[in-house]
């Protein structure tokens, strides 16, 4: 992460991720297999660490083998062919995207770091410092309830951040600079789709990035001479200045 100004000056934290290009490795229609999409592939790896199967489709394709490949849904297929880079450029300054990652993995942890619990005393006589605990009273004393928070497995997990304002792009180094922080560690694989909710050049995305003024507020005590001249111009006579 870094940080960039913008044109109007404001100082905003950003992440810069290396997109692309990636290499389009198979093209399914809804003629052939009942939906529309493409696999696409990034990053090179050595030929001796393919199996047989990917070995075989990678040439089919024309490709190098890659290290990541991922299935994406797409509205029109039409646009993509077999060996076709897709790169950054896909993407600009303004847009809004939905990024998923893979969160970095802490191992197993107690409730009070996996879930923020507050724990015991301190002191040396209280017995008590960061265990569990009771984990279910009442009636029910021989179950416990589903999603009750306990000690276990933390992080790697895929988690997707959204709407996140793309800063800056970088076709010649396949640069993306978005805005705030993505999942995931250092050097690790990330998805990153349109945004869902702000789609390229619809309307919620062009208010969000040119929010309308907010409305003038009148100042203390005018509505009270505003209400004082209408009802001085209602008591006059009719044609009277």
């Amino acid at each position: 992460m870094t940080q960039l100004f913008k044109e109007n000056g404001r100082l905003v934290p950003v992440t810069v991720i290396q997109a692309g290009p990636c290499s389009v490795l198979q093209v399914k229609t809804k003629q052939s297999d009942g939906y529309e999409a493409i696999q696409i592939g990034f990053d090179d790896k050595r030929e001796s660490l393919v199996n047989s199967p990917d070995s075989g489709r990678f040439k089919k394709a024309g490709i190098k083998p890659k290290r990541f490949v991922k299935e994406l849904r797409v509205k029109d297929v039409v646009a993509y062919k077999v060996g076709q880079d897709v790169k950054v450029d896909v993407f600009a300054a303004g847009d809004y995207v939905d990024i998923s990652g893979t969160s970095i993995g802490r191992g197993f942890q107690g409730g009070v770091k996996r879930w923020g619990w507050k724990g015991g005393d301190d002191g040396h006589g209280s017995m008590f410092h960061r265990a569990p605990g009771s984990i279910q009273s009442g009636p029910r004393l021989t179950h416990v309830t589903r999603g009750k928070h306990m000690p276990g497995h933390m992080g790697n997990r895929t988690i997707t951040i959204t709407d996140l304002e793309v800063i800056k792009v970088d076709p010649e180094k396949n640069l993306l600079v978005v805005k705030g922080a993505i999942p995931g560690a250092k050097n690790s694989y990330i998805v990153i789709k349109e945004s869902g909710k702000f789609p390229k050049g619809s309307e919620k995305a062009k208010r969000r990035l040119h929010p309308l003024p907010p409305p003038k507020r009148k100042k203390e005590g005018a509505w009270k001479k505003e209400a004082g001249l209408k009802k001085a111009a209602a008591a006059k006579p009719a044609g009277k200045k």
